[in-house]
């Protein structure tokens, strides 16, 4: 049997392309890239309006006028609900009375008062008499002209009669000073029924919207039950939680680029005004507020949202794939002589990518674990 002369030149003519294919080949790997690199920490959180708080109910009752409704704007001092309680009243009516009792008592008219002026009167005229008196009785006595029985009558009833006004002055006194304490009281306690009665009804600490209300004409409200979420409606900030983890890595003062669920294809910017020092226990996170930059659309506290928190930013950065670096901060590369492992320094890290400070260039090509 003949060979085909063709069929082996075409032979070696594959077989040649094929080594020389082969040898001109670069190796398969990841080629160092420079671009910018941003690292930043992820955090998730809401949009909340400022000065927003809750209004906790401090009285128990029934809702006998609601004033507003879900998304009314109020100014400072607003009411927003009344609270009907039969027993507040009660004890807010018996105050006054008490109070206004005790004034009258008390005062310039006070029939308690005029009633002891007037013993107080009656016996300081009965000690002048008896003063008189025994005066006369005693000059009486220098000139033997009456009897030391008459002359110890005179001077017994000076002396019961000094005593009897000394003691209806000083009953005045006490029971004049006795009122003006038993006024003190009453003020006090109409002042305390009163505070208490305004507490019935409920009013805003701020310029601006009510977020939510939950109760309604007619319902009951106990003590210290949520009843209404009230805040500035053109003024909001970001609250995010942070990993504690991450946490170090936070400062007052930086970037944060924030994507709002509502307002989906939209970056805002913000910037970390405050981060609080107290660790949430059972999400082991951190609480951060940050300020936007620019004004949302709408008017909407409590919004779902993610941001990144950037910590520092390259615009040309050598740049591995994370999973390249290995342990002890070196990477294999190709060289002409085959694979080699080298020393680098990381810099910045993302989720996926690292910089290479110093140990590689745009010409080193990187072999991935696959690869090895």
């Amino acid at each position: 049997m003949k060979t085909d002369p063709n069929i082996t030149l075409q032979t070696i003519v594959i077989l040649l392309s094929s080594l020389l294919w082969a040898c001109n080949r670069e190796p398969s790997g990841i080629r160092v890239a420079q671009k910018p690199l941003t690292e930043a920490v992820y955090a998730s959180g809401f949009v909340v309006a400022k000065e927003e708080y809750e209004i906790i109910s401090q009285v128990e009752g029934y809702v006998s006028s609601k004033l507003v409704e879900d998304g009314h704007e109020v100014a400072k001092g607003d009411p927003l609900y009344i609270i009907d309680s039969e027993q507040q009243s009660a004890r807010n009516r018996i105050a006054r009375e008490t109070y206004e009792l005790a004034a009258k008592n008390h005062g310039d008219d006070s029939p308690v008062l005029a009633e002891l002026k007037a013993l107080v009167q009656t016996a300081q005229t009965r000690m002048k008499h008896d003063s008189a008196n025994f005066t006369r009785f005693s000059n009486l006595m220098k000139e033997n002209a009456t009897t030391r029985a008459e002359f110890d009558r005179m001077k017994l009833a000076f002396e019961s009669s000094t005593d009897e006004y000394i003691l209806q002055k000083s009953r005045y006194e006490r029971t004049k000073n006795q009122l003006l304490v038993d006024l003190q009281n009453a003020r006090n306690n109409l002042i305390i029924t009163s505070d208490e009665a305004g507490k019935y009804i409920v009013r805003s600490q701020v310029n601006g919207r009510v977020f939510m209300t939950t109760k309604d004409n007619g319902e009951l409200i106990r003590r210290n039950e949520l009843i209404a979420v009230v805040g500035k409606n053109d003024a909001y900030y970001i609250q995010l939680n942070v990993d504690e983890l991450d946490v170090q890595r936070v400062k007052a003062g930086q970037e944060v680029l924030v994507k709002i669920d509502a307002y989906a294809g939209k970056v805002f910017r913000a910037s970390v005004s405050k981060v609080y020092p107290m660790i949430d226990r059972k999400q082991q996170s951190v609480r951060v507020d940050a300020e936007l930059q620019e004004s949302l659309p709408g008017f909407f506290s409590g919004l779902a949202l993610e941001a990144n928190i950037i910590i520092r930013k390259k615009d040309k950065a050598i740049v591995v794939p994370k999973n390249a670096l290995l342990p002890g901060d070196s990477v294999l590369i190709h060289t002409g002589d085959g694979e080699k492992k080298v020393k680098v320094t990381p810099g910045i890290e993302t989720l996926d990518e690292i910089e290479i400070v110093d140990g590689l260039d745009t010409s080193h090509l990187i072999v991935m674990s696959e690869n090895k």
